[in-house]
């Protein structure tokens, strides 16, 4: 009877243990790494929709194509500022960004609106715990078209 309660114990420790190793590898998979040094981020383009924004309305959603130059898949946090200044344009975001280029909706933040004849735009990510500027080749800025009351992004060739 002893021998046969052991045997018992054993099996039912055995499949706690395998529980465990299942678990653990499903979380494991579930896990992305931050993104870090091992991942170069830059912006290739940020439109906005609707485009053009009348006069008094809000951007819905902010379009953000991310370029990623690294070692695998990679998470982290983006937000769209207004530079100069500091108002956020697009809420922050969690991504898991692939190499090569991602893109990505934000939405915009609710009470966001046009007001001057420009409006300039950096993207922000997260990088090694720490939020800053991502690269970019241009400056993206929304401004008033020649009929005024209505801002837009596009340029030549878009």
């Amino acid at each position: 009877m002893k021998r046969r309660n052991g045997n018992t114990l054993w099996i039912g420790l055995l499949a706690i243990a395998a529980f465990a190793l299942i678990a653990a590898d499903a979380w494991a998979a579930n896990r992305h790494v931050r993104c870090g040094k091992r991942h170069k981020l830059s912006i290739v383009d940020l439109d906005m929709s609707p485009d053009p924004v009348e006069q008094g309305k809000r951007v819905h959603e902010w379009r953000v194509k991310v370029r990623v130059d690294g070692d695998g898949e990679c998470e982290t946090l983006l937000e769209i500022r207004e530079r100069p200044g500091d108002d956020v344009a697009g809420r922050a975001v969690a991504r898991v960004l692939r190499p090569g280029i991602n893109n990505i909706e934000i939405e915009a933040a609710k009470g966001y609106r046009f007001r001057a004849r420009e409006h300039c735009f950096q993207v922000l990510a997260d990088i090694a715990q720490t939020r800053k500027p991502v690269d970019a080749a241009r400056r993206f800025c929304a401004r008033e078209t020649r009929h005024g009351r209505r801002w837009t992004m596009r340029e030549r060739g878009d």
